[in-house]
């Protein structure tokens, strides 16, 4: 199925809640949590999902959902998660993609990283434009959101030095140079840093830094040390 045809497929307003939901979680959905979230029917969200997962937007299994094994735990049910490839559509055809890895590679070999970061610091600086540092980590979430991370708040972690606790911390579900990034992880991982330094601030109530985490981008954002008591 062409990348244009698996797009049209979100077309159906209750698909599209549904694809939207299940992507949000960032674990595996069943039926009825969807069925619920959605608003619709469990049938109704059964032959929708399946639909997704046949276009290649969602991927499916099979668990119990009640955590227990062996005689009574039940059958197992369906479940969803959001696929990991990449759609893209362009009209006309574009390939953003291979300029992108080109000139990584050319700024790679050219040990041009620094230089990298500091026009990303800048671009970064110049989208957050005349506004303050961010204030807050919900204001920090808006920024985020707004530019395709789809950010969710943590729950506390343990500091630095293995004392206390850090509040929350706002990890990202979707990396937006994923691609560019999984062929040349420090040179991208260092300019999204930098980007989103210039983006939130480096001397407000919030700080981004780097914490690489499976299947998530490389860059948290959490509260700034000098902003603790």
């Amino acid at each position: 199925m062409k990348d244009i045809d698996v797009i049209a497929v979100l077309q159906d307003p209750v698909r599209r809640r549904l694809y939207e939901y299940v992507a949000a979680q960032g674990r595996e959905v069943g039926r009825n949590e969807a069925a619920e979230a959605a608003g619709v029917a469990r049938t109704l969200a059964a032959h929708h999902l399946d639909r997704l997962t046949e276009a290649g937007l969602l991927e499916s299994g099979s668990r119990r959902l009640t955590g227990r094994s062996g005689p009574g735990a039940g059958r197992p049910a369906k479940v969803y998660t959001r696929a990991r490839v990449e759609r893209s559509v362009s009209l006309p055809a574009r390939d953003y993609r291979t300029a992108a890895e080109l000139l990584a590679e050319a700024a790679e070999e050219a040990g041009l990283d620094a230089g990298l970061c500091a026009a990303a610091r800048r671009r970064g600086e110049s989208l957050r434009g005349a506004a303050a540092p961010c204030g807050d980590l919900a204001e920090a979430m808006e920024l985020l959101a707004a530019r395709g991370y789809e950010p969710h708040l943590e729950a506390g972690e343990e500091g630095e030095d293995g004392q206390g606790d850090r509040g929350g911390v706002v990890r990202m579900r979707n990396c937006p140079f994923h691609l560019v990034a999984e062929r040349f992880p420090p040179l991208v991982c260092g300019m999204n840093l930098a980007l989103l330094e210039g983006l939130i601030g480096t001397d407000g109530p919030v700080r981004a830094r780097m914490d690489a985490r499976p299947g998530e981008c490389c860059v948290v954002v959490e509260a700034s040390k000098n902003n603790e008591h």
